[in-house]
């Protein structure tokens, strides 16, 4: 894809088409609405026995909102995308059930005519993400970067991190802009990530002590250790489908700052969370020197007990196989 090389669209619907006939599954699932989904839907049903749709992303109304905040208002994005939301219904019309994995998109996708839509959770692999993570070395590391030693960690330091893709729908200029204006006392943003305004955002923040970007971290330990050691993660993107980054880390016993819309609120309970109002950095700002007044460990035994209702990976998928025996079952 031109803004982001590192996503890729199937152009060779026939292809596609030749590979489900030979393979003849079960469970034929379409994960992406554009060119992938013509060579699914094109598929006679002699060679599968249901056909799914998961819903990923928010893929409609995000871009308008997000490229035209203030020349768009919601009643001329709602009008504009209409014949694009005729086409996810044409495509949900022809498959057995629709997954979503956040309840508000389980409604909006109702509310757009898309029938036989079921709520999936996403899971989370516990066994790497928990509260167990929590390492000095690693809380020095992120205070003071490579070569930190343990003793060297600032006590009175605080930590936020951000975890995820660097694009212009996540919105993490409202993360560094609010940064920018904490007066609560020490601080560092350590950002984990990369993407297509990584270097955007790293000149944005040129002149900011204490943020850093360390890039995509492929060791999920080494990402678990980090989110168990910080104090807080500020999340930005109003458009979350669900939120993996939001769930690992409440699972890792972290408090969270996020919008007060989409898939992020909806997995922080106020227990252990602060709230903002979408693209708003003095919001974020004041939610981030809310949650730093809280006491800590009170914050983290309430990150870990609201853990106790993300499903795990192996649930999840239990969840889903379970779901497909009953479609199966009902054809």
């Amino acid at each position: 894809m031109p803004y982001d090389p590192t996503y890729h669209l199937l152009w060779r619907p026939d292809k596609v088409r030749a590979i489900i006939e030979r393979e003849r599954p079960d469970v034929l699932e379409i994960h992406s609405p554009y060119v992938a989904a013509l060579g699914a839907l094109s598929t006679p049903r002699d060679y599968f026995k249901i056909r799914t749709f998961t819903w990923h992303s928010d893929f409609i109304d995000t871009y308008g909102r997000v490229l035209f905040p203030h020349e768009w208002s919601a009643e001329t994005v709602e009008q504009l995308t209409k014949p694009l939301w005729g086409m996810v219904r044409a495509i949900a019309k022809r498959c057995d059930a629709t997954f979503a994995a956040a309840k508000w998109q389980v409604a909006k996708l109702e509310r757009h005519g898309v029938e036989r839509v079921i709520h999936m959770p996403f899971g989370i692999d516990k066994t790497v993400f928990n509260a167990s993570a929590r390492s000095a070395e690693m809380r020095a590391w992120l205070i003071r970067g490579d070569g930190a030693a343990p003793e060297s960690a600032d006590s009175e330091t605080r930590v936020c991190v951000a975890v995820g893709r660097f694009a212009i729908e996540k919105q993490w200029s409202v993360v560094i802009d609010a940064f920018r204006e904490l007066t609560s006392g020490p601080a560092v943003l350590v950002m984990f990530g990369d993407g297509p305004e990584r270097a955007r955002l790293e000149e944005m923040a040129a002149d900011i002590p204490g943020v850093r970007f360390v890039g995509f971290e492929r060791d999920r330990k080494k990402l678990a250790s980090a989110l168990a050691s910080a104090d807080v993660l500020v999340h930005s993107c109003p458009f979350e489908t669900f939120g993996l980054s939001i769930a690992e880390a409440i699972a890792c016993g972290l408090p969270v700052v996020v919008p007060n819309e989409g898939g992020a609120y909806e997995s922080a309970p106020p227990t252990c969370s602060e709230y903002f109002a979408p693209g708003d950095s003095d919001g974020c700002a004041e939610a981030i020197g809310r949650i730093f007044r809280r006491d800590r460990a009170t914050l983290r035994a309430a990150a870990l007990e609201a853990a106790t209702g993300i499903a795990t990976i192996d649930a999840s998928f239990d969840n889903l196989v379970r779901t497909y025996d009953e479609l199966i079952a009902a054809r």
